[in-house]
């Protein structure tokens, strides 16, 4: 699977799959990581991408020692699904 990509200055996290993009908007406060929208192409929903971009984000915000603040329903669903991630939820 494709590497995440950090779009600093567009507070987006991205990750292109076969030339279309599925992205996270968050917004680091503090020290959290604030996912505020996951969205992926219709072509690629029920394909596990959304997914494999939420794995690299929560290994992001371990790397960064962040917390998660799941604002977007995708990601709290997400979460909720990989318990074993719990402790990065605030």
């Amino acid at each position: 699977m494709n590497t995440m990509r950090d779009d600093l200055p567009g507070n987006r996290f991205e990750l292109d799959v076969n030339g279309q993009v599925v992205f996270a908007n968050y917004e680091r406060r503090d020290s959290a990581l604030v996912i505020r929208h996951v969205e992926a192409p219709p072509a690629l929903r029920g394909k596990g991408v959304a997914g494999e971009l939420m794995r690299q984000v929560v290994e992001l915000a371990r790397a960064e020692g962040r917390s998660l603040v799941p604002l977007c329903g995708y990601a709290r669903a997400w979460l909720r699904r990989h318990p074993e991630h719990a402790d990065l939820l605030t």
